[in-house]
């Protein structure tokens, strides 16, 4: 008995000697900091666990013997070694970054050289994959992509053309700031059709700052800028074609071409955008106008040297929408049914870049557009004819170190309208020149805190000057959790041009005055949390918290004068908005849940009465399930819900859901698509009245739900 025991004793004794225990610290190979909360795995023994704060982690019971580990963590690149046990020392393992994509990622609109996640200034950034999925839904235009966005809205204005603006937090279009590349081609006369006008074809990425940014780009950027990126020329060679068709009688056609040389380089952007008039209710009028629009875009880059590139691009539109009283736009109309609004628009502009090198460390940029925007608007018994000439001129200069980057310039805006009235009402006529000077400095101050300051001053002739501070801060507790803090001061100068202005087709609307009418200006902040880990090597989450305020004061109003004139006028009040964004991301193994939940509170101060900012949704939800194979399937549904809105009758709208779903098959070389939007048929025609009035003399009112119901569209993209 005795013997057995002992031989029990000294089996157990081996067993424990086989047994071993591994201690490992997992570090970021470019900072050496540790990562807590990495993922590390033996698959062959089904062990693992976490690193605790300190990076560290320490798995006991690993037998002798040669075992492969498995390290991962968000954000970097897995990494696995075989080891032989006994291991007895503490290895210290490095994992390296997921930059290749993020390191490749030039966030232009901040005019740091700084990467994505070092900019202490907020950005929303959309990149290819994206807004590919995205031109899915609607090829033909920007409005889906910026829509789906969290804090973003879309606001329809005619409601016969579809014509449209963007808010951000609330805000009126006309406090965003679209750019094309950094140039503002799309302000004033020009910015009703923007949105409508821009296929995401070729886009290499959006970049959106929300919240005051004036002290970048001047005049406009109150609610925030939109920068639209073109793709550049790389030097393999990248074609790409896009067939789509939609059950309500739209065609896309569009293609691009771009290729890099030794010294020069090349894109070609082209595209055919047509719809039938559609009306899926019984109102009779267009839900979705007959439109067509050509768009060519030709960019030509120089690299004269590595240290000096120059780009000269053209963009031409032109197009011809035509909404209204369906039956009369089909050629059946007669007394009754001869309501219709048409627009027809040209648009040339120029752009040209000159980028000079003087060392690896600052250079000096000169950047210049001209545009011209032609556009006529007809409707029965009234035509709004008018020309805008705008040109943007710059110089910076801009030095970047390990530790601060400088950037200091000067621009020259100009904005001219001129109208050809086919009546005796008085010319609303301007023009509108800007004079401004900037500097910027970028900080990292330590490795926790890193510190954006910039100053602007605008000159702006007849309104007078604008100062302009801001400063934005991004605080790094750890790898895991970070924070942005944000302010600064805006302006916007008056035109006649607003959201307001647009539903009348300008009708009666008195001219602009800088006797009468003064710069509105703001000021705003943000503040917002961003938390990301992975749960395990299969289960991501993220979740970005942002506050958000903004004032505007002396905010320019449309009133109804006596017989029945219409002025813009400066309220003696302000506007102000305030709220929230959460969004969550959730990754399991080949599904994406993305939820959005937006909290707006604005309201208009005019004197003593107070009242909700018209058409802002107070809850709005964004929720979209993706399901992804890597080149081969691309699955999502989506689902969006609006609360009430208060509407400019005194009314307010009735809150809605909307669901969409869409599929991709990718091959090597070409994709096929379909998208069902809208497939609850969700549209305001169902639950509530458009328009007063008769059918011959309608009065529309405020549209805030969609009016084209369910449309289902599918196509071909090909990439050689």
């Amino acid at each position: 008995m005795k013997f057995i025991f002992t031989m029990l004793l000294f089996v157990a004794a081996n067993i424990c000697m086989g047994q071993h225990a591994f201690t490992t610290v997992i570090k970021n190979a470019d900072t050496k900091e540790r990562l807590p909360g990495a993922t590390i795995l033996f698959p062959g023994l089904k062990k693992g666990g976490q690193t605790d704060v300190n990076g560290l982690i320490t798995i006991t019971g690993i037998p002798a013997g040669q075992h492969q580990v498995k390290v991962s963590f968000m954000g970097f690149k897995a990494r696995s070694e075989t080891l032989t046990f006994p291991y007895n020392d503490t290895l210290i393992l490095l994992l390296e970054p997921e930059s290749e994509e993020m390191e490749e990622v030039v966030i232009s609109s901040t005019r740091s050289t700084r990467t994505i996640q070092n900019i202490p200034t907020r950005v929303e950034f959309i990149g290819g994959e994206e807004l590919e999925e995205k031109g899915n839904m609607k090829p033909g235009d920007i409005r889906m992509m910026l829509n789906e966005s969290t804090g973003i809205q879309t606001q329809q204005v005619s409601a016969t053309s579809a014509n449209s603006s963007i808010r951000i937090q609330g805000l009126d279009g006309r406090y965003t700031q679209i750019l094309k590349d950094g140039f503002p081609l799309y302000a004033g006369f020009s910015g009703g059709l923007g949105l409508l006008q821009t296929p995401p074809l070729d886009l290499k990425q959006v970049e959106v700052i929300k919240g005051a940014s004036s002290t970048l780009y001047g005049g406009g950027a109150i609610a925030g800028l939109v920068n639209l990126i073109s793709r550049e020329p790389t030097e393999e060679r990248e074609l790409r074609f896009l067939v789509n068709g939609t059950s309500a009688g739209g065609l896309d056609l569009s293609g691009f071409y771009g290729q890099k040389f030794e010294k020069v380089g090349l894109t070609i952007f082209a595209s055919r955008n047509s719809s039938r008039p559609y009306d899926p209710s019984e109102t009779g009028f267009t839900a979705i106008p007959k439109t067509q629009r050509y768009i060519f875009n030709p960019k030509l880059f120089v690299y004269f040297s590595p240290q000096t590139k120059m780009m000269l691009g053209v963009n031409t539109t032109f197009e011809d929408r035509t909404g209204g009283d369906i039956a009369y736009i089909k050629g059946h109309g007669d007394n009754i049914h001869s309501y219709f609004e048409q627009n027809k628009s040209d648009r040339f502009s120029t752009q040209f870049s000159l980028d000079h090198r003087f060392n690896e460390h600052s250079g000096l940029t000169i950047k210049n557009s001209v545009n011209n925007f032609n556009r006529t608007v007809t409707i029965p018994g009234y035509v709004f004819d008018g020309k805008q000439w705008s040109t943007y001129s710059e110089v910076n200069y801009h030095t970047n170190g390990e530790r601060v980057d400088w950037v200091a310039g000067a621009n020259y805006y100009t904005d001219q309208f001129m109208e050809y009235p086919k009546d005796n009402f008085p010319k609303r006529n301007y023009l509108q020149q800007t004079m401004g000077a900037f500097i910027q400095n970028t900080w990292k101050a330590t490795d926790w805190l890193q510190l954006e300051t910039g100053v602007r001053g605008d000159y702006i002739i007849n309104y007078g000057f604008a100062f302009l501070p801001r400063v934005s801060s991004l605080f790094k507790f750890s790898e895991k959790f970070t924070s942005r803090l944000g302010g600064g001061l805006g302006y916007k100068t008056p035109t006649i041009f607003t959201e307001e202005t647009e539903k009348l087709q300008f009708r009666s609307v008195l001219p602009i005055s800088s006797d009468a009418n003064k710069l509105e200006r703001s000021y705003g902040a943000n503040l917002d949390f961003n938390y990301r880990t992975s749960l395990s090597d299969k289960l991501s989450f993220s979740v970005n918290q942002l506050f958000f305020y903004t004032r505007i004061n002396d905010p320019l109003l449309l009133q109804n004068g006596a017989s029945g004139l219409y002025q813009l006028v400066n309220a003696d009040g302000n506007i102000d908005t305030r709220g929230l964004e959460t969004n969550v991301k959730l990754g399991y193994k080949d599904f994406k849940l993305f939820v959005g939940y937006t909290f707006t509170d604005a309201v208009l101060h005019e004197g003593a009465v107070k009242r909700p900012n018209p058409l802002t949704a107070k809850h709005r939800l964004n929720n979209i399930l993706m399901y992804e194979v890597e080149e081969k399937w691309k699955i999502g549904l989506e689902a969006y819900y609006y609360s009430k809105q208060a509407l400019n009758d005194g009314t307010s709208g009735k809150p809605y859901w909307t669901f969409g779903f869409m599929a991709e098959k990718l091959w090597e070389h070409f994709s096929l698509f379909i998208n069902f939007e809208n497939f609850t048929d969700t549209r305001q025609t169902r639950f509530d009245s458009i328009y007063t009035g008769t059918v011959t003399n309608p009065v529309f009112r405020d549209i805030y739900a969609p009016l084209d119901g369910i449309v289902v569209n599918g196509g071909l993209k090909i990439k050689l």
